[in-house]
Order: structure tokens, then C-alpha cells, then sequence
């Protein structure tokens, strides 16, 4: 069977085709590549905040010109491109570069977002503008304390509480319908892109949660599996925590990953009216 396949594929095979497929091969192969044509510099300036603990001098902005066409698109590729060319004192948080981690966020041109996924501004002309999350205690130029933030999380305790583990060692059984109620909330990073955008949070960082920290606690309400519903309803029932929300949605507008904590927090303020979960 496999002689007579052999046989036919060979017939099919026109005399000397595969001699001159072998050496029209070789010929690409040897033939010299083309260099790659080096883009024109196209410098542009942009102004990075900095501000060093360690020293007298006051918080400033920090004029950086680079070449844009010798740098990677995103605002991240610019900003490393300065800190390993120009000044390497440069100091900013960074680590997956794929707008999955949270470290890079801070404000760019006004707006907060991700460095990671911030495409660059190819206009020269225009000046490019970065600087920390607003309204947040600066550590070192880029670099902010998020320890208010991280205990304003801790403090909605982000987990299962169950009031009896489930028999035999089997898994928590969730429906896949109650499963899909956590789209739009579990995809939080946990930037603080939406709550440094918030000014009820500006002004109230200290007692009001934020939207970040608010979507996520209405993520573990409505999740089946948990015990806690009334508990957890029955922290937030407090006219700081919840209720200085005030639907700017700023939030929304800024978050990088495209979900809507103003719309949680609305659910969150119709489950504290009911006491159950909406």
C-alpha cells in the first residue's frame, strides 16, 4: 500500500522540479538582505513630576526630549527610554507591562490610566505631561503610598467566608448564572486609576472607600458561594463609606480595564436599602 503511494507521488512529481525548487531555495537563501531603512529622529519633549524626599528642593516638572521613532509606542517604552538614557534617579512602579499588574498608574496629560497600555502622543508639537496619581501622598517623583488604598481593601475582607466547609472535600457549587454576575468586578487590578479620579475620594480618602474598593465588595456580596451577605451590607450602611459617592463617574470614564464601578456602587446602595443583595 505504501510502495504504490509512493509510486503515485513520485509520478505526480514532473522530472527535475524538485532539483530546480532546491536551487531556486538556495538562491533566496544566499542572496544578501536588504538593511532596514533607519527612521529620521523625531524628537519630542515631554514633562515628567519630580520630587526627591532627600533633598530641599521643591516638586518640579522635568523637561525630557526623545526620539520617538527609536522608542517603543507605549508611554512605559518612553519613560524607561529616559531612566536608562538620560537620568537614571528616575523613580516609577512597573512590572508586567501588559495593563494586568496596576503598577503603572499615574497621570498622563490630565487623565489617569496605565503607562503600559497609554499609547504615545506622535505629535511633536504637542508637550506630553506625567505625573503621580493626583490627591495621593508622593513617595518619590512617579511613585505614590498606596498603603490607604490597600487597607481600605483589607478592610472588606476580598474573600470567601463560608460558615461550614463543603462535604467531602468537593468544590464550592456555583451556577452559571451566579457565575456570570462577577463579570465586570472580579477583572479589577486594583490600579486606583478610578479612585484617585474620584473627588468625593480627594476629599474623603480617609473615611469614604472609593470606587476601586466599593466594586470590589459588591463583587463578594452577590457571589453565591459566600456567607457573609448581611454582614458585609451591614459594614457599608455608613454615610462616609458608601454614600459619598455622588455618580461623577469619573471612575468609569478612566479605568483600564473598562468597567464601571459607579454602576456597583448604585447596586451597593439598593442592597443596603433592602438589606440583601440586588
Amino acid at each position: 500500500m505504501l510502495a504504490t503511494l509512493s509510486k503515485r507521488a513520485t509520478s505526480i512529481v514532473r522530472p527535475g522540479a524538485l532539483s530546480a525548487f532546491i536551487s531556486t531555495s538556495s538562491e533566496a537563501l544566499a542572496a544578501p538582505s536588504k538593511p532596514a531603512v533607519a527612521k529620521a529622529p523625531l524628537y519630542k519633549e515631554f514633562q515628567i513630576y519630580r520630587w526627591n524626599p532627600d533633598s530641599d528642593e521643591k516638586p518640579k516638572y522635568a523637561s525630557y526630549q526623545v526620539d520617538i521613532n527609536n522608542c517603543g509606542p507605549m508611554m512605559l517604552d518612553v519613560l524607561l527610554k529616559v531612566k536608562d538614557e538620560q537620568d537614571q534617579t528616575l523613580s516609577l512602579r512597573r512590572s508586567c507591562r501588559e495593563g494586568i499588574c496596576g503598577s503603572c498608574a499615574m497621570n498622563i496629560n490630565g487623565t489617569n490610566t496605565l503607562a503600559c497600555l497609554c499609547k504615545v502622543d506622535r505629535d511633536p508639537g504637542q508637550i506630553t505631561k506625567v505625573a503621580p496619581l493626583p490627591h495621593m501622598f508622593v513617595v518619590k517623583d512617579l511613585v505614590v503610598d498606596m498603603a490607604n488604598f490597600y487597607s481600605q481593601y483589607k478592610s472588606i475582607k476580598p474573600y470567601l467566608q463560608r460558615n461550614q466547609e463543603p462535604a467531602n472535600g468537593s468544590e464550592y457549587y456555583q451556577s452559571k448564572e451566579d457565575r456570570l454576575k462577577l463579570d465586570g468586578m472580579y477583572e479589577c487590578i486594583l490600579c486606583a486609576c478610578c479612585s484617585t479620579s474620584c473627588p468625593s475620594y480627594w476629599w474623603n480618602s480617609d473615611k469614604y472607600l472609593g470606587p476601586s474598593v466599593l466594586l470590589a465588595a459588591y463583587r463578594w456580596i452577590i457571589d453565591s458561594r459566600d456567607d457573609a451577605t448581611k454582614e458585609r451590607i451591614a459594614q457599608l450602611d455608613d454615610a462616609f463609606k458608601l454614600f459619598r459617592c455622588k455618580t461623577i463617574m469619573n471612575c468609569a470614564t478612566v479605568c483600564p480595564k473598562g468597567l464601571n464601578p459607579g454602576k456597583a456602587i448604585a447596586k451597593l446602595k439598593q442592597s443596603v436599602a433592602r438589606g440583601s443583595a440586588v
